[in-house]
This record gives C-alpha cells, structure tokens and sequence, in this order.
C-alpha cells in the first residue's frame, strides 16, 4: 500500500517533518511518502492561502494519477486544502487531516477545541466544523498567535503558546478533547495527553490510520467525476491536465 501525503505548503523542511509522523503512525508494509506542491503558498492561515493551497493539492494528485497513482492521498494542513476537488479526479481515498481528527474525537469525547495558529485561522476552521457537521461539538477555537512559519523558527515558544491555549480550552471552556490544529503541532500530541488528561488529537496521524483503514476495504471513492467530463473542460492559464 502507498499512501502520498501532501503538505499543501512549499516548506520543505516541514514538509519532511510531517512525513516522519505519517511514517510512525503507518502499519506494516505501508509506504508512505510526503510532498510539497510545486506552486502554492508558505503557509496557508486564511481563505486566500487556502484557494491558492487547493489548487497546489488538485495538481499534485492529478500528476501522482497520471504517473501511477498512490493508494491512498492525505491533505495535510488543518482547513483540508483541496480535499472535496481532490475527491473529484481519483478514485483514490482521499483524507484531510482535520477530518481526521474530527471523526477520531466523535468517537472519543462528547466535545473538544481546536487549537490553532492564528486569529485569521479561525474562519477556516469554522467553515470546516460546519461542512463537517461538527460545528455543535466544538467548545471553541483558540490561536496561539503563533504563525506556521514562526512557529518553526521559535518551536519552544510555540509549543509554550499551544499548550497555555490547550489547557484553557479544557480548563475554561470545558473541552473534553483538544485538535491540534496545524500539521506542525504533530510531536505535541502524546506530552499533551499526558499533562492535560484528555485525548490531544494529531490529524496527520490519525489520517494515515484512516487512509490505511479505507484502502483496506476495497471500496472506491464515487465523488469522482466522469473522466468524459473531465475532458471537455478547458482551464485557461493552469497547467493541469487530467
């Protein structure tokens, strides 16, 4: 089994972090394999990032089908960049990890938080709780007011910021479940659990235990469009064909 995680944004050293999780999280005889796009944003921590994002994402798995496909695609930033477009050419599973994470705390805690980057984030993680139906769960949306990009420069302030914000979502707002809620707030989520007392939800891991789980059952993804259709659009300054 070959499952291709995608990291919708061009850093590759994070890029390669989010492959040493997925890695660790995959069974016996999975490979797994994480990329960046090769057009997209930095970091993506609003809805002008996110469109850029999909469009990276759709690309990558258009190209991934044409050149023999991967079981299995993982969209590995929180707002799930390019998911439902992704869906429409593959047959392929393919998962986001804030979807992930979601359906895990469903089955885990009667409600949770997410806790974020920054301020501006918060709309995309409302967008998803409501096309998730998950919007009733969640006891709130907290930022560390600690971007993607800072948050690797400065891992210890971040992590001191991500913890501060957890322990109030469960403390204040009573969350009996916390979503990391950035692919680069992975290696917390064991240390947290610990020191918290309550399921700290890492989406990228989670999300290849999903992906695997779906490939295993032999079903196909039926979003996908008719590749008839696929062939009479045109789209005119986007080097993407499928």
């Amino acid at each position: 089994m070959k499952i291709l995680v995608i990291n919708p944004n061009i850093v590759l050293p994070m890029t390669r972090d989010i492959e040493a999780t997925a890695r660790t999280a995959a069974g016996p005889g999975v490979q797994v394999d994480a990329v960046s796009p090769r057009i997209g944003p930095s970091a993506i921590e609003c809805y002008l990032e996110f469109n850029y994002a999909s469009i990276g994402v759709v690309d990558t798995i258009a190209r991934t089908e044409k050149e023999g496909g991967a079981d299995a695609y993982i969209t590995a930033c929180f707002c799930d960049p390019g998911l439902e477009a992704g869906r429409e050419i593959t047959e392929k599973p393919v998962v986001g990890i804030c979807e992930a994470a979601v359906t895990y705390a469903r089955m885990l805690a009667p409600n949770f938080s997410i806790v974020t980057v920054l301020d501006a984030t918060r709309r995309l993680n409302e967008f998803r709780m409501v096309s998730y139906h998950a919007e009733k769960l969640c006891k709130s949306i907290r930022p560390t007011h600690v971007g993607v990009l800072e948050f690797r420069e400065n891992p210890q302030c971040g992590l001191d910021a991500l913890f501060e914000q957890s322990r109030l979502a469960v403390e204040e707002d009573g969350a009996r479940c916390i979503l990391l809620g950035c692919a680069g707030f992975a290696a917390a989520a064991r240390e947290f659990t610990e020191k918290l007392g309550v399921p700290v939800l890492d989406g990228v891991t989670l999300a290849v235990r999903l992906a695997e789980s779906l490939v295993q059952t032999g079903h196909k993804n039926v979003a996908t469009l008719s590749r008839a259709y696929l062939e009479t659009k045109t789209m005119k300054g986007f080097d993407i064909t499928f």
